[in-house]
């Protein structure tokens, strides 16, 4: 009987770490860039109306599950050169822990749901979710790997994640939202370059297009995109479109925790070295995630209470 017992629990923690492995493949953490699909409906200040929020929810589990498959699909493409790399050699295909073709099953049937579930939501959101992924295998299989334009795609990837939030709860977006984003993510994308640059300075060729790259190019190129988020936020925050939908002037205001935000991010690149992964960051740094906390909390006083 206690043989029995100890087989089961010994049988439990097998299973527990066969499902740690799978799950580390769809890499979880990178679905803090769906976030992004909120984005609307935050800065419309909608987020009192329940069937939005559980729209988006909704459309935040199908973006999801469309990253999980491109993630799998890129590691598939970069096998060997996660192998050498110093922290993605951990991966389950790199290490092994998992095979190509559990991959690929994974992979396709993955794809298939997103799709799937996207046309149940609206025929928009369905398309949105088809140029992403046939913008994504299109980066994995070739755009990767030309300098500039593989920046470029990531940056249309988050594009389509707010569209896609402002399409599934018939929001409007501004024009100032679109622009914002695509400028973070121009600045995020190359602070990421960067961390491969060094790598590739220090005898680890870890992409295929790093000889596009140098650090005096990525550091010009972060400080201009850094100045122009700034100075498009604090436009947008004083825009006579803005001030007079939230009935303030006072939203320059939260200019300042953006201001934070992005020089502690250039410190953690420049300084420390370490920017490797934008969403590490934000998981582990506090001064990023206090900076977001009273960003928000100091846009809604402005709007909800002092307007």
């Amino acid at each position: 009987m206690s043989s029995n017992k100890h087989g089961k629990i010994f049988g439990l923690f097998d299973y527990m770490r066969l499902m740690k492995k799978y799950l580390i493949l769809l890499r979880p953490k990178q679905y803090i860039k769906n976030l992004f699909l909120f984005a609307p409906l935050i800065f419309a200040f909608q987020y009192n109306e329940l069937r939005k929020i559980l729209v988006i929810m909704f459309a935040f589990l199908i973006f999801s599950i469309a990253a999980s498959s491109i993630y799998i699909l890129n590691d598939l493409l970069d096998l060997e050169e996660d192998k050498k790399h110093p922290r993605k050699k951990y991966r389950p295909l790199a290490s092994g822990l998992i095979s190509k073709n559990k991959a690929m099953i994974i992979l396709s049937l993955l794809m298939i749901i997103s799709i799937v579930l996207s046309y149940f939501v609206n025929i928009y959101f369905l398309l949105i979710i088809l140029i992403y992924i046939f913008n994504n295998v299109l980066y994995s299989l070739k755009l990767k790997h030309i300098s500039v334009l593989d920046i470029i795609i990531i940056a249309f990837g988050f594009l389509l994640r707010v569209i896609a939030g402002g399409v599934v709860a018939n929001i409007d977006i501004s024009i100032w939202l679109i622009l914002m984003t695509f400028l973070l993510a121009i600045f995020l994308g190359f602070a990421k370059r960067r961390d491969d640059v060094i790598l590739y300075i220090k005898g680890l060729a870890t992409r295929k297009n790093i000889d596009g790259y140098n650090l005096e190019f990525i550091n010009a190129v972060m400080i201009v995109m850094s100045a122009v988020t700034i100075v498009s936020y604090i436009l947008y925050t004083v825009s006579a479109e803005v001030t007079n939908k939230f009935h303030s002037h006072n939203l320059y205001i939260t200019s300042f925790f953006v201001i934070m935000g992005i020089l502690r991010y250039m410190q953690i690149t420049f300084v420390n070295e370490d920017s490797g992964s934008p969403t590490d960051l934000v998981y582990k740094d506090r001064f990023l995630q206090i900076t977001v906390i009273l960003w928000i909390i100091s846009f809604i006083i402005i709007v909800k209470i002092l307007a």
